[in-house]
């Protein structure tokens, strides 16, 4: 069966004690951030845009399933994927786990990414330079 998804960013976040929650766990919100912060990384490292002008890419959904609650201190260790894209959008996949406990994963989340006129607020092509690297091998 063939790859659907490739892996395009690995990156690791300190859990900071004020993104914990009453119940003495990481806030559900802040998984978001986590993923949130792994996109900004893959899309400067791409040489996308993310101080929105001209074309740039926007989340139309996103989700995450937590699996095992993060707690304080510790390292988040997120990996990004991409799906096969279309004309102007791109699936993306994350993975979270925990730094020193690598095979356990603790939530997973997938955001749709498309990228837009910020003008017009209408859809674009995907950038070329993009599409090519995202091709999943």
């Amino acid at each position: 069966m063939p790859t659907t998804r490739k892996l395009v960013l690995t990156t690791r976040m300190p859990i900071r004690w004020g993104d914990m929650d009453a119940y003495g766990h990481v806030n559900n919100t802040i998984y978001f951030r986590y993923m949130e912060q792994a996109r900004v990384e893959f899309l400067q490292q791409s040489g996308c845009p993310t101080i929105p002008s001209g074309n740039a890419p926007v989340i139309i959904n996103a989700s995450c399933t937590f699996l095992i609650p993060l707690n304080y201190p510790g390292t988040v260790e997120v990996r990004m994927y991409c799906g096969l894209p279309g004309r102007s959008s791109v699936p993306t996949h994350y993975e979270l786990r925990l730094v020193g406990d690598p095979e356990t994963l603790y939530a997973t989340g997938d955001a749709k990414m498309v990228w837009m006129n910020i003008d017009t607020g209408k859809s674009v092509p995907i950038p070329d330079h993009l599409r090519a690297a995202l091709t999943v091998s």
